[in-house]
């Protein structure tokens, strides 16, 4: 089992910039960012393996940087030029991997998840 916990959510204005954080208590090969929006599915926002392999959503692409301190088992996003439509809870998420393989993009397909932290973006 690994317990991951999030922080960094805050409200902020449209063009602002947030980090967030995700400590995990223990190493996996996946790590990725989620959010989900009210009345809205959960999606994809950016995945990381442990190997530097990144896949971003195309809504984020160029402003938000996913990144890993792999000795703190901790996954970062950096969220800049933030618009309304960002405005949603972020969860972070893991999962088990082989080294060199692909990381899943569904979040059906990761088996451990944090409990979220809020963003909020007013325009």
């Amino acid at each position: 089992q690994v317990h991951l916990v999030e922080s960094g959510g805050d409200s902020v204005q449209a063009g602002g910039s947030l980090r967030l954080s995700c400590t995990a208590s223990a190493y996996t090969y996946c790590m990725a960012w989620f959010r989900q929006a009210p009345g809205k599915e959960r999606e994809g926002v950016a995945i990381h393996s442990n190997d530097d392999r990144t896949t971003y959503a195309d809504s984020v692409k160029g402003r938000f940087t996913i990144s890993r301190d792999g000795p703190k088992n901790t996954l970062y996003l950096q969220m800049n030029s933030l618009q309304p439509e960002d405005t949603a809870m972020y969860y972070c998420a893991a999962q088990y991997g082989v080294i060199g393989s692909s990381c899943p993009q569904s979040s059906r397909r990761f088996g451990f998840w944090g409990q979220g932290t809020q963003v909020t973006v007013s325009s």
